[in-house]
């Protein structure tokens, strides 16, 4: 074998090694492999090659490594490349900053779809929407579905921004690009912050004629949305044709009997979970704790925030804490509920003293209302239903100069009252 024929040969066994630890996240493998294939002074490496190493370099942080391979693409006239300019763009936006990775994006002579989508997407995950519209708007290529995905995806993250979301998909209709998986995924979150059970029908529907409904990612988003926008007969429909399940697949079913209140069905589809040997997670254990707040299991409740940690050895977290808060608190064992506050290896949440307040009303639990309140009003201090429910058990008390206190407090402070205010997680 000639040595030309040899080298190319050695050239393709390592780019095809290189691929795998890079898709494989075995990033520091795939950069001594890369660091070996570049001092080798025989090989001559082709653009393939740069674009996966640049990929391990934002995937460690290794932003000098990741500048050494950008200079020397310079050098070497590979700027003009599409994919090694995106792999750049992605390196110098997740290494050093988005300003830096649009400096590089300006410079670079021939930009397709794919370099531009990257910037975009790069605006959207940094939560600056409003530079990865502006760069939408100048596009001088068509665009694809993955331009309009990750400005979607971002939008249904907002608090408002879910009706923004399917404007924007509309617009994706009317540029007659074809959504895919990736779309529908970022478009059921606008679906639940809309609570539209018609536009999730929609997206399924879509997903059915599109031969993508099988995706088990895509089906336990289905379960979640279809239980969160009231349908839980279309979730667990969905749950019953699933192939293959996964923890988020079980995990989003006990939510969405949680959320309807069907706490038995919860934990029954718990105990299912377990029994198929997959191992539940902080997620599974959540709806749990949520089925049983909702429908005043404090004992179960109790037992299954032990379980988490002994059993499973998961760390509790401030959501976790505030459904068993929740959960004492409803079944009136206000003390013991706020020994829990107390004990939280995290910082308790305005959700877990908001709860433990609420039930003081219910309860008519003065001492312990009054200490949760005033950390709720330094919390949130411009939530005014934090100082009515405090005003309400000084009021329901008969200790009528307290609430006028509290009252007058909330007003000096500048704090207004606002339609509707819910402790319900």
């Amino acid at each position: 074998m000639a040595p030309s024929c040899a080298n190319h040969q050695r050239l393709l066994s390592y780019t095809k090694l290189l691929t795998s630890h890079v898709n494989q996240a075995r990033h520091e493998e795939a950069l001594s492999l890369f660091n070996r294939m570049h001092s080798t002074l025989t090989l001559f490496l082709d653009p393939f090659v740069f674009p996966l190493a640049l990929k391990s370099c934002a995937a460690l942080n290794r932003s000098q490594l990741g500048k050494s391979i950008h200079a020397h693409t310079t050098k070497s006239s590979l700027l003009s490349n599409p994919f090694v300019a995106c792999a750049l763009v992605n390196m110098y936006g997740k290494c050093v900053s988005v300003s830096t990775a649009r400096q590089l994006f300006d410079e670079i002579p021939q930009r397709n779809v794919v370099v531009w989508n990257s910037m975009i997407s790069l605006y959207s995950r940094s939560n600056d929407i409003s530079s990865a519209l502006q760069l939408f708007e100048v596009m001088d290529v068509e665009p694809n579905a993955s331009s309009f995905n990750s400005i979607m995806a971002a939008l249904s993250e907002l608090k408002d921004g879910s009706s923004k979301a399917f404007a924007f998909y509309r617009r994706m209709q009317s540029f007659n690009v074809k959504p895919n998986l990736i779309t529908v995924l970022a478009l059921l979150p606008a679906c639940v912050g809309l609570a539209s059970l018609n536009l999730v029908r929609e997206i399924h529907g879509y997903s059915i004629r599109t031969l993508i409904d099988s995706h088990t990612h895509l089906s336990s988003n289905l379960v979640e949305a279809y239980g969160r926008c009231g349908c839980l007969l279309s979730a667990c429909s969905v749950f019953d044709k699933m192939r293959e399940r996964d923890v988020v697949s079980w995990s989003s079913m006990i939510s969405a009997y949680a959320f309807h209140g069907e706490a038995k069905k919860a934990l029954a589809m718990f105990e299912k979970m377990e029994s198929a040997k997959i191992r539940p997670d902080g997620i599974a254990f959540l709806g749990v704790l949520k089925a049983c707040s909702h429908s005043g299991l404090a004992d179960e409740a109790k037992e299954y925030f032990s379980r988490m940690q002994i059993d499973y050895g998961l760390v509790a977290g401030s959501d976790h804490y505030a459904c068993l808060v929740d959960v004492l608190s409803r079944a009136g064992k206000l003390f013991e509920a706020y020994e829990v506050i107390k004990e939280m290896p995290v910082m308790a949440t305005a959700k877990a003293w908001g709860a433990l307040l609420g039930a003081c009303r219910s309860y008519g639990e003065v001492e312990l209302a009054e200490i949760a309140g005033r950390v709720l009003f330094e919390i949130e201090p411009e939530n005014a239903g934090n100082y009515v429910l405090l005003a309400s058990v000084y009021a329901a008390a008969g200790r009528l100069d307290e609430a006028d206190k509290v009252r007058k407090e909330m007003k000096e402070r500048g704090v207004k009252t606002s339609p509707g205010s819910s402790w319900i997680m």
